[in-house]
């Protein structure tokens, strides 16, 4: 059994839709997913839970790959609110929904190993072989962060895939000191600044397992549709998702996960006959 952790608001049912397509088409283990939520309509309307019958569609697309394949909901409003609720990095360019992955260790009944993902990654590979990576002497294992490994420090790791050792992290505390950091100090990258100030000790894995950059090669493991620096015809930030397809395609020139997101808008129309009607 894998262990997986996405989070997010109602929003990222796409995101978690070709994520997960992604990955049961190239890993036959199977795959408990948990998507931490929570109610944050406090702070902009939008900000409301992934829904019971979104979570109940993942779990009829990933159940088609292995009948063993599950997807987990878990609100924790309550617990982000008296941790992390009212912060003065709760208002930035992320959502709040970015800090919920350092709750982990507050979450009752979770697995000692997990593997969390950001919700705009591609399966390029087989994740067993990241999972099965030996994490017993560290919190965690990440990529490096492309740009911030020049311009922060060469140790500087990309949070958006964190193989986490919860076990540790409760010994350690990292979590714990993080969440301090961001009641306290104002920050860019908010819960990446707070994860990488705040470790002990982690393991840097090659970058085939957060490809932040070059989509199309054969030994990549996971690739990060993140913010990138496009240079033509003029350099601009852009930030395409998978599920833009069209752009992925014409922008970013990436035909990797073509079957994939074929996949996709099968199910997204099925979702939609669905869930919208």
């Amino acid at each position: 059994m894998i262990n997986i952790l996405l989070c997010g608001n109602d929003k990222v049912f796409d995101g978690a839709l070709t994520e997960l397509i992604s990955i049961t088409n190239r890993t036959k283990d199977a795959i408990h997913c948990y998507i931490y939520t929570a109610n944050l309509t406090r702070i902009k309307p939008e900000y409301a839970e992934i829904s019971d019958n979104k979570i109940d569609f993942l779990n009829e697309v990933i159940k088609t790959k292995n009948e063993n394949n599950f997807v987990e909901k878990v609100d924790v409003t309550q617990i982000y609110e008296k941790e992390l609720g009212k912060s003065i990095n709760e208002k930035t360019s992320y959502t709040p929904y970015a800090m919920l992955r350092l709750l982990a260790d507050l979450v009752p009944n979770m697995p000692d190993k997990l593997l969390y993902l950001d919700i705009d990654m591609m399966a390029a590979g087989d994740i067993s072989e990241l999972y099965n990576k030996d994490i017993s002497e560290y919190e965690y294992a990440a990529a490096k962060e492309f740009m911030g490994k020049f311009f922060v420090k060469w140790d500087y790791i990309n949070s958006g895939m964190l193989l986490l050792n919860l076990e540790k992290i409760k010994q350690t505390k990292l979590f714990e000191k993080a969440r301090n950091l961001v009641k306290s100090k104002k920050m860019i990258c908010v819960d990446q600044d707070a994860i990488y100030k705040s470790t002990t000790q982690k393991l840097i894995l090659p970058r085939i397992y957060n490809e932040q950059i070059r989509f199309n090669k054969r030994d990549t493991v996971i690739c990060h549709f993140c913010k990138r620096l496009l240079w033509y015809p003029y350099p601009k930030i852009r930030n395409i998702k998978q599920w833009q397809v069209e752009e992925v395609h014409k922008i970013l020139r990436c035909h990797a996960f073509d079957s994939d997101l074929e996949e996709y808008q099968i199910w997204k129309n099925k979702s939609d006959a669905k869930l919208y009607k």
